[in-house]
């Protein structure tokens, strides 16, 4: 490990990052935190096996990601007992919630922390502390803050993450993420303003703003809905050239927002909803607080206000006592409103979960079928949003290229979620901006031919 005496030893720090943006987010504030105290000791490599110190930053949303935290963390257990890294670091969402079983059963770990990581990871990764768990119980009151030093990852400068608030107050009883996430707490406006200035200024053109409810973002702070006042003064920062809107409560998209959003002219035409379900009793069942009324009225407010906008959203099948007629009305749901984008999970029951102790829990292979069903009649529906693009003009953000054709996204795909766009016989390079007409359509994706390139700042 690092000394902190006369002679300076650089320790090797690896990161395996698991689970969604917001984690993401949390991993690049935890490593900045570590570079601020240690940039003097400390060098971050790519390759666990190649580190001194690896750090998995976990998930435990549904059981697949729970799983796939476990084996990471053997993984780096295994490089540990073969004398190839000398301390494993477990934090984020498992951490929280399962510490205390992932010390008793997994005792190779050296320090296992849980969602609010950044504050503790020096002293962890190159201090002599015992095994250390940070309790659910003793979650910050207000968004953990710490001094304003992401380390960005990856090689995507272009593009980044903006996490609003921490935490969710909702009650949906298939959703875990309150008991070990905590209540809403929302960052301040200033911090905000300056964080995005900072990614700005690192080379972000695109900010992707996410939170476990980006809508709910400044209810605990201001005692209103304060995501209008945000983006306008995000708007206003140099540099920033897109801004997308991620994880939007349906009951809580007002006209304030719509009428603020027509008139920000760096906001993307694009929003992520999920709604989960289109059956009113499913949805009470699911304490979604909405039904299918008003998510009509919520969609065609937002289509009439905002041109060209691209409509994501996410369904759970399999939800207990669905029947097939409620499935039915979910499928009838999306054949009417025709989402561009749209995802399907089958309901997982997680630990502690009201939706787990219901009776009439789903088999697996009816829930799949009907997963399977929904993404059908999704597929052809998206292929034709697709055509209809043919002939029009898109602004791209080029990502990487693949021969003599580059691939990027344009206002209607976000990071990693979403499809792309490849643009043939282009010379523009990764962050570059490209205005293309839109020659062919498949399910997913696009291609074009650059009518402009916008040549990224040096």
């Amino acid at each position: 490990m690092c000394s902190r005496h006369d002679e300076v030893i650089m320790t090797k720090v690896g990161l395996v990052q698991l689970g969604c943006p917001k984690n993401h987010v949390d991993a690049e504030e935890m490593m900045g935190a570590l570079s601020q105290e240690a940039s003097d000791h400390c060098e971050f490599v790519a390759n666990g096996a190649d580190a001194d110190v690896v750090i998995i930053n976990t998930c435990a949303f549904i059981e697949s990601a729970k799983q796939e935290s476990i084996n990471a963390i053997l993984d780096a257990v295994k490089l540990k007992n073969r004398g190839l890294i000398k301390r494993v670091v477990v934090t984020g969402c498992l951490a929280q919630r399962y510490g205390a079983e992932l010390e008793a059963e997994i005792p190779e770990v050296d320090s296992i922390l849980g969602v609010e990581s950044a504050r503790s990871i020096s002293n962890v990764v190159f201090g002599e502390l015992p095994l250390t768990r940070i309790n659910p119980t003793n979650l910050s009151e207000k968004y953990p803050l710490i001094p304003n030093s992401r380390l960005r990852s990856g090689n995507a400068r272009w593009t980044a993450y903006l996490k609003l608030s921490e935490g969710c107050d909702h009650a949906c009883t298939f959703c875990s993420i309150p008991a070990f996430r905590g209540k809403h707490r929302s960052k301040p406006i200033e911090r905000l303003v300056e964080e995005a200035t900072q990614l700005a200024e690192s080379g972000a053109k695109e900010i992707n703003l996410v939170a476990q409810d980006t809508t709910a973002y400044g209810m605990d702070l201001y005692q209103k809905l304060a995501l209008p006042e945000l983006l306008m003064r995000l708007n206003d920062i140099e540099g920033i050239d897109w801004l997308r809107l991620l994880y939007c409560y349906p009951t809580m998209v007002t006209d304030r927002l719509i009428d603020v959003w027509a008139e920000t002219p760096k906001l993307l035409p694009y929003i992520d909803m999920p709604l989960q379900h289109a059956d009113n009793e499913m949805l009470r069942a699911m304490k979604r607080g909405g039904n299918v009324d008003l998510y009509h009225r919520v969609i065609g407010k937002l289509r009439s206000r905002i041109p060209n906008l691209t409509l994501r959203t996410t369904f759970i099948v399999g939800f207990p006592g669905e029947t097939d007629e409620q499935f039915d009305n979910l499928r009838q749901f999306v054949e009417d409103v025709k989402f561009d984008r749209l995802g399907v999970f089958v309901y997982s029951a997680e630990e502690g979960t009201p939706a787990a102790l219901l009776d009439n829990q789903i088999p697996k292979k009816v829930s799949s079928a009907r997963r399977n069903e929904l993404m059908r009649v999704q597929q052809s529906i998206s292929l034709e949003r697709n055509q209809q693009w043919i002939g029009k003009s898109l602004k791209v953000l080029v990502e990487h290229k693949r021969g003599t054709d580059i691939v990027g996204r344009s206002q209607r795909d976000a990071p990693e979620i979403d499809g792309s766009i490849t643009i043939k016989n282009c010379d523009a390079v990764p962050g570059d901006f490209v205005e293309t007409i839109v020659s062919g359509a498949e399910f997913y994706d696009l291609t074009g031919a650059a009518a402009l390139v916008e040549t990224a700042a040096v």
